[in-house]
């Protein structure tokens, strides 16, 4: 257990112990379903048709089976049509590009995800590039991208929008607050730090160069909010975690058949004021959002 700072102090004896709060997407997750939900059953019987999310996956993943099943199940019960399509491992790069195309040239099809990750031998990033701009559901095209920069953006990548949901739900001011970031892929990293931006805060970047200098913990000491997004397991070392800090784990990897994060958790949690569990901390909220944006894609296409 943590012992509790004082406004404009530090801990001292005498004073109260505390444990982290956990950050559950759960509850923020059903608040965006309910609302989705209803806009759904309205679009239906206005126009006859429902968003249509098509997912495709090369070779097999435990990871990302668990999030496979999680958009199934959310998609069912929103009512959107859900369709996995899967491509064997030895698939070439062209084999999947070509099958991309096909899906951007299916006007049935609202919204396409390359769910990740894929073999190592293909570019991933290529991929994601193949996917027309009007159909990804993840926003990790540049013009999306470029929105999220620049502000005004519509949607945003999907587990970057859920790491600002689940951040501003703690009721924190960020104005001016120390934001570390260790990750710099576009799906979370660079597009985490430019949402912190857009609320003030200070943010620094991590990656694989702050670790190879020896210098990350130096960095994470500071952060009074800290994402990771590194896909590391037990890469953040808990007696790094600042006193009272916010701590949102996006790390998901399958070790010896257990989902595991980038932080390690029980020691972080004696540390920070608030801190997500994995899994269930970040996860369904992603997928909420992942509903939503596939929403506002058909509403875009509809001129809605």
């Amino acid at each position: 257990m943590r012992k509790a700072i004082t406004e404009g102090g530090s801990a001292g004896s005498g004073e109260l112990y505390m444990s982290a709060k956990l950050l559950d997407g759960k509850p923020i997750a059903a608040g965006i379903n309910e609302q989705l939900k209803q806009e759904i059953e309205a679009l239906k019987l206005k126009y006859y048709s429902a968003p249509h999310l098509a997912a495709l996956q090369v070779g097999a993943d435990e990871s990302s089976a668990v999030y496979v099943k999680s958009q199934i199940n959310a998609a069912a019960k929103l009512g959107i049509e859900y369709k996995l399509h899967t491509l064997d491992a030895k698939s070439s790069q062209k084999n999947i590009e070509d099958y991309l195309d096909k899906l951007n040239n299916d006007k049935s099809v609202t919204g396409i995800i390359l769910q990740l990750p894929i073999p190592k031998n293909i570019n991933a990033k290529e991929l994601q590039l193949k996917i027309a701009v009007d159909k990804d559901v993840e926003a990790v095209n540049p013009e999306d991208l470029g929105r999220v920069f620049a502000g005004g953006y519509k949607i945003a990548p999907c587990t970057a929008a859920a790491t600002m949901e689940l951040i501003q739900s703690t009721g924190i001011d960020l104005v001016g607050k120390e934001a570390v970031v260790v990750g710099r892929s576009a799906i979370v990293g660079k597009p985490v730090a430019m949402l912190l931006l857009e609320k003030n805060a200070t943010v620094t970047i991590c990656h694989t160069g702050t670790q190879k200098r020896g210098v990350l913990a130096e960095h994470v000491k500071t952060a009074e909010i800290l994402v990771v997004a590194a896909g590391s397991p037990g890469l953040i070392k808990g007696e790094w975690i600042k006193d009272g800090a916010v701590v949102i784990d996006v790390g998901t990897t399958m070790v010896n058949g257990k989902i595991t994060g980038d932080v390690e958790f029980d020691e972080a949690a004696k540390r920070a004021a608030y801190v997500t569990p994995v899994p269930g901390g970040l996860g369904p909220l992603t997928t909420a959002i992942l509903m939503r944006n596939t929403t506002e894609l058909f509403k875009a296409q509809n001129q809605l």
